[in-house]
C-alpha cells in the first residue's frame, strides 16, 4: 500500500514541530513525512542576536533531533511550488528534482525586509538568518573602540540587537533610530525599564526618526546623517516569495491565508505555518510574526492533519497571547504581560527576574521542537484507507 506522502518545507520552529509532532501521531507505515531545509542544524532564531556578538549557541543537529522518528531530513533549498500538480520544486547538492506531496505543511519562514529603502541590501546587515548573524559577527569583531553601530527598527528585534551589542562591546558608540517613541507600544513600566537600560548601557536613542537611507558609513534620515560604521536593519519581516508566486489564496504581503486549523482556504492539501501564514487570533486579529505565534499553530496544524487522515475529532485551539519577552541584554529583561490579541497591560517584569525568564523561554522553545509533543506518552495511530493515495494506472 502507497504511503501518504507529507512534505514539510522549512525546519525552523514552525516546521520542525510539525513533522515530529506528524510523526509521533502517525504510524510509520501509513506515512512517509519529509522535512525540506537546506541546512542540517536547527537554528535558535530568537538567538540569533547573541550570535552576532560572538557567543556561541548549542548545536542542535536534525539527526540526532529526528533520530528513529521516521522523518526523513532532505537538505535542498525550496525553488517552487505547484498547488496544481502537487509537486515541489528543490535544488540539493547533486543537482535540481521534483517532489510529489499529497499534503503540503508550507513554513518557510521570512527574512529581513530591507522595505526598499535606498543603500539597505548594500550596505546593511540583517539578523534574521544565521548567515546574516554571522556576517555581523565578523564586522563587529573587526571594528575599533569608538566607532558607531546604528540599529534602525524599534520592535523587539531592534531592541534586543540594540542592547546586546551595547553590552558586549562597550567601547562602541550604539544608537537605535525608532519610527515612533521608545518602546511606545509597551506599558510605563516597559517603557521606562527600556529607557532606564538605554541610559545604563549608554545607547542612544533616535526616537520619532524615518530612515531615508543607508550608506557605508552613515544613516540619513530625515532629521540629516547618523554616522554609522555598521547599520543593522530590523524594521520588520517579509515572507518567503514563493508562496505568492503560486495559485494559493495569500494576502498582499504573500502570506497564505489559512482557517483555524492552519489549512489553505484554497487548497485543502496545503498548510501554512509561522511567519508564512495569515491566521486570525483572539479579536479576530492577524497573528504577529513570532515564534509565540508560529509554535501554537504548528501544534495546531500538525494535530489537524493527524485528525483528518485517521478520521478523528479535529482540535479547536484557541491562538491567544499571555505575553512579549524582551532579553536587553544578559542581565536585564522585560516581560510585557499582554491582552489575548497582544495589548500590553499595565503589568511588566523586569531586571534580572525577566532576563532568566526570557532566558527559559528560550530554551524551552528549543526544547518543545525537539519534543513536540512536549514529552506526552503518544501511541502513532492508523491512517484511514481513504487517505492512502491509490495509484493511477500507467
Amino acid at each position: 500500500m502507497q504511503q501518504h506522502r507529507i512534505i514539510v518545507l522549512g525546519a525552523g520552529y514552525t516546521g520542525a514541530i510539525v513533522a515530529g509532532r506528524l510523526a509521533k501521531q502517525l504510524h510509520r507505515e501509513d506515512v512517509a513525512i519529509t522535512l525540506v531545509n537546506p541546512e542540517p542544524d536547527f537554528v535558535e532564531r530568537v538567538r540569533l542576536h547573541q550570535l552576532a556578538v560572538g557567543q556561541e549557541l548549542p548545536h542542535r543537529p536534525f539527526s540526532e533531533m529526528f533520530a528513529g522518528t521516521g522523518v526523513e531530513l532532505k537538505l535542498a533549498t525550496v525553488t517552487a511550488v505547484d498547488a496544481e500538480r502537487r509537486t515541489v520544486a528543490v535544488t540539493a547538492a547533486d543537482g535540481a528534482e521534483e517532489l510529489a506531496y499529497d499534503t503540503l505543511v508550507y513554513a518557510l519562514g521570512s527574512g529581513w525586509n530591507p522595505q526598499g529603502v535606498p543603500g539597505t541590501a548594500e550596505h546593511a546587515h540583517e539578523i534574521s538568518s544565521r548567515p546574516g548573524a554571522l556576517r555581523l559577527r565578523d564586522r563587529l569583531a573587526a571594528l575599533e573602540a569608538g566607532q558607531s553601530v546604528v540599529v534602525v527598527g524599534g520592535g523587539l528585534t531592534g531592541l534586543e540587537a540594540a542592547t546586546e551589542i551595547a553590552e558586549a562591546r562597550p567601547d562602541l558608540d550604539v544608537a537605535l533610530a525608532a519610527r515612533g517613541g521608545l518602546g511606545d507600544w509597551l506599558s510605563d513600566k516597559g517603557r521606562q525599564h527600556v529607557r532606564k537600560v538605554f541610559d545604563g548601557l549608554g545607547i542612544t536613542a533616535h526616537e520619532h526618526t524615518s530612515v531615508t537611507g543607508v550608506e557605508a558609513d552613515r544613516v540619513l534620515t530625515s532629521d540629516g546623517a547618523v554616522p554609522a560604521a555598521v547599520t543593522i536593519w530590523t524594521t520588520g519581516f517579509a515572507v518567503h516569495p514563493i508562496a505568492a508566486a503560486t495559485t494559493l489564496d495569500v494576502t498582499e504581503t504573500g502570506q497564505i491565508v489559512v482557517d483555524g486549523t492552519m489549512r489553505s482556504v484554497s487548497h485543502p492539501d496545503v498548510y501554512a505555518v509561522g511567519d508564512a501564514a495569515q491566521a486570525m487570533g483572539a479579536g479576530d486579529k492577524p497573528l504577529r510574526m513570532s515564534c509565540a505565534s508560529g509554535t501554537p499553530m504548528a501544534w495546531q496544524a500538525a494535530d489537524a492533519i493527524a485528525a483528518r487522515l485517521t478520521g478523528t475529532k479535529l482540535p479547536k485551539a484557541h491562538l491567544r497571547y499571555f505575553n512579549q519577552c524582551i532579553s536587553l541584554g544578559r542581565k536585564e529583561g522585560l516581560i510585557q504581560y499582554v491582552t489575548a490579541d497582544d495589548r500590553a497591560v499595565r503589568a511588566a517584569l523586569t531586571g534580572r527576574l525577566a532576563a532568566r525568564y526570557k532566558e527559559l523561554i528560550c530554551k524551552g522553545a528549543a526544547w518543545g521542537v525537539a519534543n513536540p509533543k512536549l514529552g506526552l506518552p503518544t501511541r502513532p495511530r492508523r491512517t484511514l484507507p481513504q487517505a492512502v493515495p491509490v495509484p493511477t494506472a500507467a
